[in-house]
């Protein structure tokens, strides 16, 4: 039962995500008495694609054609599934990601595959049985849910499994091809816009987010938070309100019906914590959270709060780190 590992890559890296889907995939593998193989999707470079060994990857896949370094849900899916029958791959390995929930309801289809999304542990086999623990009601339960079928599929949550870092070691990469045509690639975007942050840092991929509400008070205010991203090396987001009066660009929106972060520190200023945005971040490893309102929901999911003006406490904040650093 070989295991086949999707790595996403951007600007020639590896995504953070990546890597620990690499690292659930490869430990999978010795759970099960065999290797993983990894194929690479968007924009790569050899060597870093080599490096995916660290993780415990043997083998790398790798397309040139020049046409995926953007996403293209059909041409992604038929490159994965190529790579899944040249390596009888019977559990598949994929980040959570927009990425990933796109191209594993089709791969689900096209291999007959059953399919589990957030998964947030390794999983067991006992008895012969295969089960996974997902996350489930947007993170307030976990459910048990049994796998069946010859393939499987595992979208793995962001942050539930640490990266390894196995020091020296190297994976093949083998050049690759899934015998692309111009129909593979008729459903994709007659324009790509890129909404990297300013400071290069994809927010579904950062580590650190610094994020405001309308206790900001208008967009004049803004610069708070960008100082005090800019001191942590964190990218910005805001809350639904924010966007929704145009204080901020859209893609910077967190929250159910925004984008879904899951950083290992997330900074809330002046966001009160409706239901919907704590719905968007509560995967959040640790949540700050500073309100001047003591009985702000936010509080309530928070690991830390600072009950105060965020006027009086960012520019401290910010020099405090200023400092740390």
């Amino acid at each position: 039962m070989s295991v086949l590992v999707v790595v996403e890559c951007d600007g020639g890296e590896v995504k953070k995500s990546s890597l620990e889907v690499a690292s659930y995939g490869s430990q999978v593998a010795q759970m099960l008495g065999t290797t993983a193989t990894a194929v690479a999707v968007g924009e790569a470079t050899e060597a870093n694609l080599a490096k995916l060994g660290e993780q415990g990857i043997t083998k790398v896949l790798h397309d040139a054609e020049p046409r995926l370094k953007d996403f293209v849900n059909g041409a992604y899916t038929k490159l994965i599934a190529a790579a899944a029958q040249k390596e009888d791959a019977k559990i598949i390995v994929l980040a959570n990601s927009n990425i990933g929930a796109s191209v594993g309801s089709r791969l689900s289809i096209r291999l007959q595959a059953s399919i589990a999304t957030n998964v947030v542990e390794l999983p067991k086999t006992d008895g012969g049985s295969f089960t996974v623990k997902r996350g489930a009601f947007s993170g307030k339960a976990f459910a048990d849910v049994k796998l069946d079928g010859d393939r499987k599929i595992i979208a793995v949550k962001k942050n539930s499994i640490e990266a390894l870092h196995q020091a020296g070691k190297t994976a093949q990469v083998e050049a690759f091809s899934a015998q692309l045509s111009d129909a593979d690639f008729a459903d994709a975007p007659k324009q790509v816009v890129m909404q990297d942050q300013a400071g290069g840092i994809l927010l579904p991929e950062a580590d650190l987010v610094v994020s405001g509400g309308r206790g900001m008070k208008g967009p004049e205010n803004w610069n708070l938070i960008e100082d005090l991203a800019k001191a942590l090396g964190a990218a910005t987001a805001c809350s639904k309100p924010v966007s929704d009066v145009d204080w901020r660009p859209h893609h910077e929106h967190v929250g159910q019906t925004g984008i879904t972060v899951s950083p290992n520190l997330y900074i809330a200023c002046g966001i009160s914590g409706a239901i919907q945005h704590l719905a968007g971040v509560n995967s959040s490893k640790v949540i700050v959270v500073i309100n001047k309102d003591p009985e702000a929901p936010f509080f309530k999911a928070a690991d830390y709060g600072i009950v105060g003006d965020v006027f009086d406490v960012l520019p401290k904040l910010t020099q405090a780190v200023k400092e740390l650093n």
